[in-house]
């Protein structure tokens, strides 16, 4: 998925910073809240994604570094997802999806429904463009997209790789939970990741306390999707939000106290500890070189490729406001200055 916004912000990802707003503590381990912004995809009838990865509190949790969360949305009221060709440099994106389906296709040759509970997971590299649609058949969108950032000696690499993966889920006494990266309650993906990473969907009965067991050496983030009443470490953690904890926990304590079911998203990872500047749909590690992408992509340069075979809601080619591709935003006339990731702990309001 693109970031549609038209001035968007500069992210310049640290270890480093100050403490800020934005944490409680209730017993257990600290956990920091981190709540989402609305950010509309596309035009007058756009869809509203929920975004809390990346805000000025905190651009990183492990090497995820983008989290929009979208719906359930109503297709025929919005026109759900209409996405035309767009370009990305130095990430993994990755689809989940709760409801509907969405038709990509990308300049590596790829093309592929997204479908509920299958994992769908593009790599960048040096350069790669596509797009997405819901499908005609689709009355409801419900789901996540999800950025992780590559380290240094793999995000140059030229091969346009895009991988599915559909887990199986994994039983416990209260809930389920489908392991789509990493390793967690005794499940591992196969999918290899370039630094080390876990993500699963969690489904939670009402009145259960889930105690799970996980890496010391990771933060950790949970997005709620349903459920009004979730707690992380005793936190009440919002709908839409995320509750982070930093790294040294060997266990987190999940509850769900509502009376309906709830189904969370859960991620983590080692702590990233490269610079990365994030702008637009691209990661890099300069000024420069986001300008040199940039540049590229408005030329039709080589480095993109081609997407072919886009059909969007606006017919052959296009998308409901005639664009064949995304124009890139303007660049920020100054320099982009350093915004840089607090360090991997949950922070106090005090």
């Amino acid at each position: 998925m693109t970031n549609p916004e038209a001035n968007p912000d500069t992210h310049v990802c640290v270890d480093g910073g100050l403490p800020g707003p934005g944490a409680e503590r209730e017993g257990g381990s600290l956990v920091e809240i981190i709540t989402s912004r609305p950010v509309p995809l596309g035009g007058p009838r756009a869809m509203n994604v929920r975004r809390t990865l990346p805000q000025r509190q905190r651009s990183l949790i492990g090497a995820w570094c983008f989290i929009d969360h979208y719906g359930p949305d109503d297709v025929s009221a919005t026109g759900g997802m209409d996405v035309a060709p767009h370009p990305h440099t130095g990430l993994q994106t990755l689809s989940w999806l709760f409801e509907g389906t969405i038709a990509h296709i990308d300049s590596g040759g790829h093309s592929a429904h997204v479908l509920p509970g299958e994992m769908n997971l593009m790599t960048a590299g040096a350069g790669i463009c596509h797009s997405e649609t819901s499908t005609s058949d689709t009355d409801r969108l419900h789901g996540v997209q999800l950025w992780i950032a590559l380290p240094e000696e793999v995000r140059h690499r030229p091969e346009r790789a895009f991988e599915t993966f559909v887990p199986e889920p994994v039983e416990f006494d209260g809930g389920s939970a489908l392991v789509f990266l990493g390793s967690l309650l005794g499940s591992r993906s196969p999918v290899s990741t370039y630094t080390p990473l876990v993500g699963a969907e969690i489904r939670l009965d009402p009145g259960t306390v889930l105690e799970l067991a996980v890496d010391p050496g990771f933060e950790h983030g949970l997005l709620v999707d349903t459920g009004a009443a979730i707690t992380l470490e005793g936190v009440h953690v919002p709908k839409d939000a995320v509750g982070y904890t930093g790294v040294g926990d060997h266990g987190l304590r999940i509850a769900n106290d509502g009376d309906a079911s709830a189904r969370l998203v859960f991620l983590g990872g080692a702590p990233f500890g490269e610079e990365v500047v994030m702008w637009w749909n691209f990661l890099g590690r300069t000024t420069e070189e986001i300008r040199r992408y940039r540049q590229e992509w408005q030329s039709h340069g080589e480095r993109f490729g081609r997407v072919e075979g886009y059909v969007g809601h606006g017919g052959p080619g296009k998308n409901r406001e005639g664009m064949a591709r995304i124009p890139a935003p303007e660049l920020p006339r100054v320099r982009m200055r350093p915004r840089k990731n607090p360090p991997p702990h949950a922070r106090s309001q005090d």
